[in-house]
């Protein structure tokens, strides 16, 4: 009862941010500061968070042979959903070909020249290793953390007794961690009020956001539909497959609407984690394919970029082939999931499947009035294909849990 209050306290606190964001425009700026607290105390507990639950979880398998079988696993829920997201935005822009009649002629990026900014096959591998943690941490560079967490807890596997002691460590700041949250969330209504509040005041109200919408209305209409479909058919099936029905959703809306609020899955990363084991997910699932996916798992944000970068060609013109596009579904599928360490991930994925097809990088200035919104949109779709992929690991990878007596005597406490 005390979730489903909250839940609705979340949802209201969203639904008050656009009016007033709409109404009021950029009088509303001088809420952003509640906004950025409550986003700032979020990301205050990741690191240490995801620290704890990767190492419990990998413990908590206990043969470290289980860990292969689940990331192995994981790793193909990713590829081939990312995959599926890149194939349907290619089907959604096709079909309607938004950038038709849109005015070849776009705006400079301006000071942030993206275009300078790739990324090889070397970058993506050296991303996963950082020599410093400490700096990698500060940066919230989450992907050498977690490898580095991976490791550790299967090196504590190994060495019997003595490891024991730092594992309970590491699984009693998890659960104190998940406390923080907890208290941190009483927050999350209020906060997500002033984020969307004031990012809709930053787009100049309601009336100035409308013509953004209806320069590109199509455009928003073909990421929007794709993300739409994807949300509720593809991940639907994978929720059925995985043995769960619609309560599953609505144990995840929590995590999702904050996720819209917050556009951001590292930052939502604490509260997917909690709402998931509540609904039910095995924690050693949940602890291992939640942090790993909101680092690398980016369906919709794959899904996005495979129609940007067709609307960018089909606004300049230029006809692109059935090889083109199957040159855009490899390069978005890969640079969504392997880039996900390298700062500016979503803008410097975009110049890699811009510069793949030879599409002018400049191209993105179409896009940036309001790809603010859609990035909540697509960060939604993101965390609920971690969600997803939490349950279907847990079907279909990991053996049922044998509960140990540790757990069965906290459980009663």
């Amino acid at each position: 009862m005390h979730d489903n209050r909250l839940l609705w306290a979340i949802l209201a606190g969203a639904a008050a941010g656009v009016v007033c964001g709409w109404f009021f425009g950029r009088a509303t700026l001088s809420l952003s500061w509640l906004g950025d607290l409550f986003l700032d105390a979020l990301k205050m507990t990741i690191i240490p968070l995801i620290a704890a639950s990767v190492i419990s979880g990998v413990t908590a398998l206990g043969d470290i042979r289980k860990l292969g079988r689940l990331g192995g696993f994981s790793v193909l829920y990713f590829l081939l959903t990312t995959g599926l997201a890149v194939l349907l935005g290619l089907v959604s822009v096709n079909l309607l070909e938004p950038g038709s009649g849109v005015a070849g002629t776009v705006d400079a990026v301006g000071e942030n020249d993206y275009s300078r900014k790739q990324a090889g096959f070397s970058d993506i591998i050296r991303s996963l290793v950082s020599p410093n943690l400490i700096a990698a941490a500060a940066d919230t560079q989450l992907l050498p953390i977690i490898v580095f967490c991976v490791l550790l807890g299967c090196a504590l596997t190994t060495v019997g007794e003595r490891g024991h002691a730092l594992t309970q460590f590491f699984d009693g700041l998890n659960d104190v961690m998940m406390k923080l949250v907890i208290w941190i969330m009483y927050f999350a209504p209020i906060g997500i009020f002033a984020l969307v509040a004031a990012r809709l005041g930053r787009a100049g109200g309601g009336p100035e956001f409308w013509r953004e919408l209806s320069s590109v209305g199509l455009y928003i209409v073909a990421v929007a539909g794709g993300l739409v479909i994807h949300f509720g058919v593809l991940f639907g099936i994978l929720v059925l497959l995985a043995g769960r029905g619609r309560t599953y959703l609505v144990s995840l809306l929590r995590a999702l609407v904050t996720a819209f609020g917050t556009a951001s899955s590292t930052a939502t990363l604490p509260l997917t984690l909690e709402c998931a084991i509540e609904a039910g997910v095995d924690r050693r699932a949940a602890k291992f394919v939640l942090p790993l996916g909101a680092t690398v798992n980016m369906n919709g944000t794959a899904l996005y970029e495979a129609v940007a970068v067709m609307f960018i060609a089909q606004a300049y013109g230029i006809d692109m082939s059935f090889t083109q596009q199957a040159i855009i579904f490899i390069t978005a599928t890969l640079a969504a999931i392997g880039a996900a360490g390298i700062p500016e991930a979503g803008l410097v994925t975009m110049v890699i499947v811009l510069t793949a097809v030879d599409l002018p990088t400049e191209g993105i200035g179409l896009l940036l009035a309001v790809d603010w919104f859609l990035d909540r949109l697509r960060t939604t779709v993101n965390v609920w294909g971690d969600c997803v992929g939490a349950a279907v690991v847990e079907r279909f990878a990991l053996e049922p849990h044998v509960q140990s007596a540790v757990e069965a005597a906290e459980e009663v406490r």
